[in-house]
């Protein structure tokens, strides 16, 4: 967790902080977090720290623990598929608003976002691959030019990234993730609605099926 300055947006930026570190991983679940300790290392007040606090519980990522206190939230498997469930239904509905007004600057963002992500891929890093596979579905999202599309998959987002850091290392889907976004663009490109629906809607449940597989190897060797 990077060190800020204070402002009066504070509580914000703390919230922000520590969602990153669980997010990323760095934070693991059932790790304890204490109001103090958090104060102590943004170098603040207690208060900012409980506003802070209180946000992540009311999103899921923090949990009352009894005495051990408050911890990072337990990634569960069921909620994880629950989230490609509804990521499912968004995707699908997006890219066949997506292909029926596609334009020539929207396909050159597309490529240009499969450069970026094969890039990443090259790279090894997996939260740079994560960051590029976020920035591809929100891209569909915007061309679908429904607003609420993005707006409702919002809330969901960090939790799906989540659980994709707990569940993939550097070796996995390395071509066949962006072989399918390809694919998916290429549906975009050709104006061809009911293939870019199935597309996307058979890219989220085969990453749905994929993950919360890896998901359990990650609990049960935790457990």
């Amino acid at each position: 967790m990077r060190p800020i300055v204070p402002e009066a947006d504070l509580s914000e930026k703390i919230h922000d902080s520590v969602l990153e570190a669980i997010c990323s991983g760095e934070l693991k679940a059932g790790v304890r977090i204490t109001q103090e300790e958090l104060a102590q290392k943004f170098g603040v007040s207690r208060q900012p720290v409980l506003q802070a606090m209180m946000l992540l519980r009311r999103e899921g990522f923090l949990i009352d623990a009894g005495r051990k206190g408050v911890c990072v939230a337990p990634l569960d498997v069921q909620h994880a598929r629950n989230l490609y469930v509804v990521r499912g239904a968004l995707d699908g509905a997006a890219a066949r608003l997506a292909a029926a007004n596609y334009t020539p600057h929207l396909r050159q963002r597309g490529r240009d976002l499969l450069d970026v992500g094969r890039r990443a891929v090259a790279s090894g890093l997996v939260q740079a691959v994560i960051e590029a596979d976020i920035d591809f579905h929100l891209f569909i999202y915007e061309a679908s030019g429904n607003p609420l599309i993005g707006e409702t998959a919002h809330p969901h987002w960090q939790h799906l990234r989540r659980v994709m850091a707990a569940a993939l290392s550097e070796a996995d889907l390395r071509v066949s993730v962006w072989d399918e976004h390809e694919g998916i663009l290429r549906a975009l490109e050709a104006g061809q609605t009911a293939e870019a629906e199935e597309l996307c809607r058979g890219h989220a449940e085969q990453m749905a099926d994929v993950l919360t597989g890896r998901l359990k190897v990650v609990i049960s060797r935790a457990a």
